[in-house]
């Protein structure tokens, strides 16, 4: 019974993180709320773009009567705003952003119009969209398969080291080996595709997913090594702790971001709430 406990509350705080990942991670859809004449819309605004089409944002608005401008430009940029008539396509309204290369980033904002009345979405606020390369799902999928699959392992870990459960070392390196595969391997090649490097952390850049991807490493290793030959169990605590902290930094939140003048990458905020 105490294992069974060991492994629910391991699984319960790592679908939290994923959770918490979901509403504050800057690359996934922004959802907004707009009501227009008592007609309420729920709507997703796109923030994160892969492949070599134009970006099409679009949103579910079956009323007939309402049409949409979609306004962009180059981010971070004080560029002139381009602006332009959304389309319709059946129930959906849709306006294309051209394509950047990889870590190219847009600044945009849509207004809805019903006659002569304007809804401003996200309260008018400009909303960052990053574009990268397409990531085979091959790749992309273990590596975020591993990435969860490893805090989830070490939350096992680190709770079984607080009750000084003897199979905490074998979590404890078991945690090691799918956080390399999945962030040390696996996540270079993710960046390679999506963005045409493969390392952007320390010591050659402060992209911010890689970094902490090498701290929780580091805290793992350091358990795996102090734990060889002794029970340690504080080491394989602070691991877990240092992870958890580590995960709840939002993924993607200082990452690689292309310079409009220069056209070189380079590793820029990406704003949490926009």
């Amino acid at each position: 019974m105490k294992v069974i406990s060991y492994w629910f509350l391991a699984i319960l705080i790592t679908f939290g993180a994923i959770i918490y990942q979901r509403k504050t991670g800057p690359t996934y859809d922004k959802k907004v709320e707009i009501a227009i004449d008592n007609e309420v819309f729920n709507l997703k605004l796109i923030r994160s773009h892969g492949g070599e089409t134009d970006c099409k944002v679009e949103l579910n608005v079956p009323n007939q009567q309402i049409n949409g401008i979609i306004t962009y430009r180059s981010f971070p940029t004080n560029n002139d705003w381009t602006t332009l008539e959304m389309e319709r396509e059946g129930d959906n309204l849709y306006g294309s952003l051209p394509h950047l290369p990889p870590a190219g980033k847009y600044e945009y904002k849509i207004t809805l119009e019903k006659e002569d009345q304007q809804f401003h979405l996200n309260n008018g606020q400009a909303v960052v969209i990053r574009f990268k390369g397409d990531v085979p799902a091959s790749v992309l999928i273990p590596h975020i398969f591993l990435m969860f699959f490893a805090m989830l392992l070490g939350n096992l870990a680190g709770i079984m080291a607080v009750f000084k459960y003897r199979k905490f070392r074998v979590f404890t390196n078991v945690t090691l080996i799918a956080l390399f595969v999945g962030g040390l391997i696996l996540g270079p090649w993710v960046q390679l595709y999506a963005f045409g490097e493969a390392w952007a952390g320390v010591p050659f850049a402060w992209d911010l997913t890689d970094n902490k991807t090498l701290v929780a490493f580091i805290f793992w290793g350091l358990a795996f090594f102090m734990n060889r030959k002794k029970e340690r169990p504080v080491y394989t605590i602070v691991a877990s702790i240092v992870m958890l902290i580590v995960y709840s930094i939002p993924h993607s939140m200082y990452g690689s971001q292309l310079d409009p003048e220069t056209g070189e990458i380079i590793q820029g905020w990406i704003q949490l709430y926009l």
